[in-house]
C-alpha cells in the first residue's frame, strides 16, 4: 500500500511544468518518472533557481559564489517541492546554497570526521576494528549544503570506481577481522543496475564480509530510480539501506512508493536524520517526520548531530537542543519512533552515542564525550 495521504503534507506551488520550461520542455509524467531524465534536467544554475523561486539576497549571493566551494545541484522531482515564497523553507534550506557558507566559523573543520587520517587505501576507510566504509562514487543526485564529504563529494578528484575497486578488494580479502561494509559516497544507488550488481557481487564473494549496507539519499532526492529491477538486485546481495530523510516533506507519494518497492522485496529500511537549525529542530518537526517513516517501514535509526563542516555554522544547533529534543521524544511516543542522537567524534573518533554514560561535560558550549574506545573528544558548539 502507498501512503497517498502523506501528499497532504508537502507544500508545493512549484509546479512541474514550469520546471520543464526552463529547459524548454513540456510536462510529460513519464519522461518526469525516468531517473535518467530527472539526472540529465538538475537545476545548477542561479538563472535556473531565479525563475523557480523569490530568491532572497543571502541565496543569490549563495547561488553565484557557493560552487566555488560546493556544486550545486537539485533534481526536478526536489526542485517541485520547494516553497517559492518561502526561503526559510525546511527543504529549501536543505539544498539551495546562502551567502552563509563562504563564513568560516573557528569551529569549522575540513574533514570532521578524519576519514582521510584512516583510509587505507583510496577509497576505503578503516575505522572500526570489524567495518570498513567504502567511498563508491563522488556524486549525488542532488547536494546536502551541509554534506561532511563536500571536500570529497563533486569534486572530480576520486578515481573512478574501476579504478580502485581491485585494490579494495583485495585489502578486503587480506583483513579478515572486518565482517560489515557500509557503501557510500556521494551515492552508489546512482550507478546503473549492471555495475552495482558486479561491485555487491565481488564483495559478497569475500567468504568473511557479512554484512552489506548501502547510505542512499536516492528516495528522497530521486526516488524514480528505485524500481523493480534495482529491487532485484538488492535483495539477491541481501543489502540494508541506510537512508537519509530529515523533513515529512520530503516523503512524497513518489517517496512512499519507493519505499513500498524495497521494504515489498525485503531490503531492511533505516533513516538517518541530520539536526538542523531552522529545518527539523523542534519536537513536532521531529515527530512528524518519525511517524511518517515508520508508517513507510522505515526505521528511525540515528539523529546525527550536525558535523561542523566549513561553511555549516548557519545550519547547526547546539547539543543541548539536541539533548532536550530527544528527552521530550523518549516517553512520549514509540520507542521505534526514536533515534539514537550521536555525535560523530571531530577528529575521528566515531559515532558516540549521546546520553549521561558518554556526554562527561557540557560548558561554555563545549561538549566532552566518550567514544567506544573510552577515549574522550570534544565537540564544540558554533559560535553565532
Amino acid at each position: 500500500m502507498v501512503y497517498t495521504e502523506l501528499n497532504s503534507l508537502v507544500i508545493n506551488n512549484t509546479s512541474r511544468q514550469e520546471i520543464c520550461q526552463i529547459f524548454g520542455e513540456t510536462y510529460d509524467p513519464e519522461r518526469w518518472n525516468d531517473w535518467r531524465w530527472q539526472m540529465r534536467h538538475r537545476l545548477t544554475k542561479p538563472e535556473h533557481f531565479q525563475r523557480l523561486l523569490r530568491l532572497v539576497p543571502s541565496e543569490q549571493q549563495g547561488l553565484l559564489k557557493s560552487p566555488e566551494k560546493f556544486a550545486i545541484a537539485v533534481t526536478p522531482h526536489f526542485a517541485a517541492l520547494l516553497d517559492p515564497e518561502d526561503p526559510f523553507c525546511p527543504l529549501r534550506l536543505q539544498v539551495i546554497p546562502r551567502e552563509e557558507e563562504l563564513v568560516v566559523n573557528p569551529t569549522d573543520m575540513i574533514d570532521p570526521c578524519g576519514e582521510d587520517h584512516d583510509s587505507v587505501v583510496p577509497g576505503l576507510v578503516h575505522r572500526y576494528p570489524d567495518r570498513v566504509l567504502f567511498l563508491a562514487l563522488d556524486s549525488c543526485a542532488a547536494y546536502c549544503r551541509y554534506c561532511t564529504r563536500s571536500r570529497l563529494v563533486s569534486q572530480g578528484e576520486m578515481y573512478p570506481l574501476t579504478r580502485r575497486l581491485d585494490a579494495i578488494v583485495a585489502y578486503l580479502e587480506e583483513h579478515t577481522e572486518v565482517r560489515d561494509v557500509l557503501i557510500s559516497g556521494g551515492d552508489p544507488l546512482l550507478m546503473s543496475d549492471e555495475p552495482l550488481d558486479n561491485l555487491l557481487r565481488r564483495l559478497r564473494a569475500i567468504p568473511h564480509i557479512e554484512f552489506i549496507r548501502i547510505g542512499s539519499r536516492i528516495p528522497s532526492f530521486l526516488p524514480q530510480r528505485i524500481t523493480p529491477e534495482l529491487v532485484a538486485v538488492l535483495r539477491k546481495h541481501r543489502v540494508w539501506l541506510s537512508l537519509h530523510f530529515c523533513h515529512v516533506r520530503e516523503l512524497t507519494p513518489e517517496t512512499a512508493y519507493a519505499c513500498d518497492l524495497l521494504a515489498d522485496g525485503g531490503i531492511p529500511l533505516g533513516s538517518q536524520t541530520v539536526l538542523l537549525k531552522n529545518v527539523n529542530d523542534s519536537e513536532e518537526s521531529l515527530k512528524q517526520l518519525f511517524h511518517s517513516l515508520l508508517k513507510l517501514r522505515v526505521r528511525p535509526y540515528y539523529l546525527y548531530q550536525c558535523d561542523p563542516v566549513v561553511g555549516t555554522a548557519h545550519l547547526r544547533t547546539s547539543v543541548q537542543t539536541g539533548l532536550d529534543l530527544i528527552s521530550k521524544l523518549r516517553g512520549h511516543t514509540t520507542g521505534y519512533a526514536v533515534p539514537t542522537y550521536v555525535i560523530d567524534a571531530p577528529g575521528g573518533g566515531g559515532k558516540v552515542p549521546i546520553q549521561k554514560e558518554t556526554l562527561l561535560a557540557y560548558e561554555n558550549g563545549a561538549a566532552l564525550v566518550r567514544n567506544w574506545e573510552g577515549k574522550t573528544f570534544t565537540y564544540t558548539d558554533p559560535k553565532i
